[in-house]
């Protein structure tokens, strides 16, 4: 049983300036194939997948040659044509050369956006199959923020989505591709599955699992895969900052050969997610940074500190409305975590800068108007830090400032999920009593469900940039804001 795996996933902000080229999938680990590719994300989706299908002595995993993540992660917009149709061409290319093949293993995001390709998940699976051929099997893995409809299991098998966010169960979704992958292509497992698009649009802070209606939305897709041997569903949340037709929630079900039951199933889960509508989009309190600030000096006053106060709307990562306000309002014991300013950090490095030495610069700002304007900062540089993040160096300089503040000046914009990520770098977040980072929901997982933070405070900049929650704010082009609720008053009866 020949087993062909494959990654492509990005997840585009379409509307960032900077377009998401073939240099920015290409480094050093990036393409992978062979084994360097099933060795990838132990963690994740393909290090489930390769487990569990490693479990079956008669499978047989070719690791195709598929870029890896971009270096610039979701700081970079529209992946160009040139970039898809490079990378998609080299899969194919060498499909044909390594094949046949009984099946394929297609490693996804869901949220990918590629100029002149609409549904680009979805044209790769159609050209993967038309190398495959009609009898072999083709399953995949998401992203929950995928924006996907039907068009995907016209040419697929088989997909199966991560439920939470934070994304706990990447690797348990892995996992279950590789085992129903080979149910199906022994022919134990016959897959019958139904696609229904629920016209709700939301901001990816307010889709937290942790609170209700989100986590009752997955519990009871849970419950239904517990009632109803060998079947799956799955809740893509939508990612609206992919200016794509798919955008908003889909509900995708599968089962072992029962469309009827699968479309029973898919249309219980729709209805209640339309039914919890209103509740859906107010799940969070987003505020102002001023005000957020304020009620962080407030609760560090009171003693509930660490306060973490996370700027969930800034998509480029070089934002200085929040270290603005830091300093305006002359915050102490303050981490933020980080500023990315790559022009900065490159500078620095050539010349020499060492810890100890005097800083004084204008950083940050500059990459659009939603990141505002460069912020200068007076002090000390106390660490240069190395790193590796998406197989591009990752060097962090570290500033004090103020009253015992420090600054962390990053080349790339850095989502500050688990505590130890500071930690490995030699920062103990106990030591700071606000924590500012730029994070939507999963810095969670280090912050919240560690029960680490006892204040945490979900802020955006006043005027309604690339991030806001006020995504009537936003350019669409390929998207129609009346089409959903809670812009419109699309009929989903």
């Amino acid at each position: 049983m020949r087993i062909a795996v494959m990654k492509f996933s990005h997840e585009t902000v379409t509307f960032l300036p900077s377009d998401t080229t073939i240099d920015d999938f290409t480094y050093p680990g990036s393409p992978a194939r062979g084994a360097a590719l099933l060795a990838h994300e132990p963690r994740s989706y393909v290090g489930g997948f390769v487990k569990v299908a490693r479990e079956f002595p008669d499978v047989e995993l070719i690791g195709i040659e598929s870029p890896l993540d971009s270096k610039r992660g979701t700081g970079s917009g529209w992946i160009t044509n040139e970039a898809f149709e490079h990378f998609v061409a080299r899969m194919v290319e060498e499909l044909r050369e390594q094949g046949p093949f009984d099946g394929a293993y297609l490693s996804l995001h869901g949220a990918m956006g590629v100029r002149g390709v609409p549904r680009p998940e979805a044209e790769l699976a159609r050209r993967v199959r038309e190398v495959l051929g009609p009898d072999a099997r083709i399953a995949a893995t998401f992203d929950p923020h995928g924006n996907e409809d039907e068009e995907f299991l016209r040419h697929a098998d088989m997909a199966f989505t991560v439920k939470f966010y934070p994304h706990y169960d990447s690797y348990l979704q892995g996992e279950r591709a590789a085992r129903m992958l080979v149910r199906a292509i022994r022919g134990d497992y016959a897959p019958a599955h139904v696609t229904l698009k629920v016209p709700v649009i939301s901001p990816t802070v307010l889709q937290w699992t942790g609170a209700s209606p989100w986590m009752d939305l997955i519990q009871r897709a849970m419950v239904w895969e517990a009632r109803e041997p060998d079947t799956y569903v799955n809740v893509f949340f939508g990612f609206p900052w992919s200016d794509v037709p798919d955008v908003g929630i889909t509900i995708q079900v599968l089962t072992n050969g029962k469309p009827e039951l699968a479309q029973s199933i898919a249309d219980d889960m729709a209805q209640f997610a339309w039914r919890q509508r209103e509740a859906l989009l107010n799940t969070a309190k987003v505020h102002r940074i001023s005000e957020g600030v304020a009620l962080a000096r407030q609760a560090v006053a009171d003693g509930a500190f660490p306060v973490v106060l996370a700027d969930h709307s800034d998509r480029s990562g070089a934002a200085t409305w929040l270290l603005r306000e830091i300093i305006a309002q002359d915050c102490a014991d303050t981490l933020v975590a980080t500023v990315m300013d790559e022009d900065a950090v490159k500078a620095l490095l050539a010349k020499g800068v060492k810890p100890g030495d005097a800083f004084d610069m204008a950083i940050g700002g500059r990459f659009d108007e939603s990141a505002g304007e460069p912020v200068r900062v007076q002090g000390t540089v106390v660490q240069i830090s190395e790193g590796l993040r998406r197989g591009a160096g990752q060097s962090w300089i570290a500033i004090r400032f103020g009253r015992n503040n420090l600054l962390i000046l990053s080349p790339r914009l850095v989502q500050i999920i688990e505590l130890s990520e500071l930690r490995e770098r030699g920062l103990e977040p106990s030591d700071f009593r606000i924590i500012a980072i730029k994070s939507r929901v999963h810095f969670r997982r280090g912050f919240h469900d560690t029960g680490f933070a006892p204040t945490i405070l979900l802020v955006e900049p006043d005027q309604p940039f690339l991030g806001t929650v006020r995504l009537e704010a936003l350019p669409y082009e390929h998207v129609t804001l009346g089409d959903y609720y809670p812009y419109g008053n699309p009929d989903f009866s």
